[in-house]
Parts: structure tokens; C-alpha cells; sequence
């Protein structure tokens, strides 16, 4: 039986190949999903993703789901209860920052009919592929996330600077980076 070839940043770690295989760089148009990557890529800055998702469950958990109705109508009492919760990254900054990012989320649904619609106009709607030789050739950020990250921080969202926003986009495929031999791309 052949082996896949795979992006050698996920290999060795059974998590980390299963969200490669499965997730990274597949297009999400649902507004669930791609908050849920949004509350994600923002606690993950200045941490590994591997550290994210091996506590993706618990943020799951501690974040409603990812309802972001709820994460916007958090009180500080709820705040304080994160705060505490051992299973997630517990910075006061980024917890808030989620309940501001979801309330701007909704701002934009209201405006746009839906954050899809909102965050794949950059995009015409159709996923960036960039069939990368290697790993090296995939960058931390972009003049399109540069643009996004802009625009979303005009709009009211924190921690959604351009290495975050460039990470969303892969996350949710509205940029392919799989390098060319990757067994995705075939």
C-alpha cells in the first residue's frame, strides 16, 4: 500500500495529518464554521496550531459550540468563568476579544446577508490555489490578507492581524498552500 505524501508540517502527529487531510485548505462557506476558525486562528497567535487543536474540543465546549449569538451576548461573569477554564488558552485579551469578534460578525452578517458573503467577495467567491513546490514557498501573510485584515479591524475585530487572517484563509480554504505533491492536489 502506497503512503501519502503529505505537507511535511503536519507529518508524525495523527491530529495534526487528520485536520490536513480533512480540513486545511477545503473551502467553508458556512458562517458556524468560519467563526469557529475565527475564534480559533485568533486565540492560536503566538501558539502553535497543534496546541489549538489538541484543545479545540474544550474551546468547543467552553465557546457554546461556536454559536456566536451566544459568545456575544457573554457577560463578565462568563468572561471570569473562562478565565478559568484549564482546557482553553486563558488570555484575558483574547477572550474578550471573542466577544467583541462576534458581535462584529454579526454587525457584518447584517450588512453583507452573511460573513460569507462578506469574506469570500475577496476572493470572487472561489478559492486562491497556489500549488507551492515546498513548504518554503508558502508565505506567513499576503497583500490579500494585508487588505482583510484591514477591513476586519476597520469593522471592530481583534487579534485579526495579518498572519491571522492569512491562517484563516488557509484553514478555510479560501487559499490552497497543500505544496504540489501533497496526495490533496492530485
Amino acid at each position: 500500500m502506497e503512503e501519502k505524501i503529505r505537507c511535511r508540517w503536519c507529518i508524525g502527529d495523527a491530529l495534526y495529518e487528520k485536520y490536513h487531510d480533512e480540513e486545511w485548505g477545503v473551502p467553508v462557506y458556512d458562517d458556524q464554521k468560519l467563526f469557529e476558525f475565527l475564534i480559533l486562528e485568533t486565540f492560536q497567535a503566538g501558539l502553535s496550531w497543534i496546541t489549538i487543536l489538541r484543545k479545540r474540543e474544550n474551546f468547543k465546549k467552553a465557546f457554546d459550540n461556536f454559536d456566536y449569538k451566544k459568545v456575544a451576548n457573554y457577560d463578565e461573569e462568563k468572561i471570569q468563568d473562562l478565565l478559568q477554564d484549564i482546557g482553553i488558552i486563558r488570555n484575558q485579551l483574547k477572550i474578550r476579544s471573542a466577544v467583541t469578534n462576534a458581535k462584529a460578525f454579526m454587525e457584518t452578517q447584517k450588512e453583507f446577508g452573511s460573513f460569507s458573503n462578506y469574506i469570500w467577495k475577496f476572493t470572487d467567491g472561489n478559492p486562491i490555489i497556489n500549488r507551492p513546490k515546498s513548504l518554503s514557498e508558502v508565505p506567513a501573510t499576503t497583500s490579500l490578507s494585508d487588505k482583510i485584515s484591514k477591513d476586519l479591524k476597520k469593522r471592530g475585530f481583534k487579534f485579526v492581524g495579518s498572519t491571522v487572517i492569512y491562517a484563516h484563509m488557509q484553514a478555510t480554504g479560501m487559499v490552497n498552500d497543500h505544496i504540489e505533491a501533497c496526495w490533496t492536489m492530485k
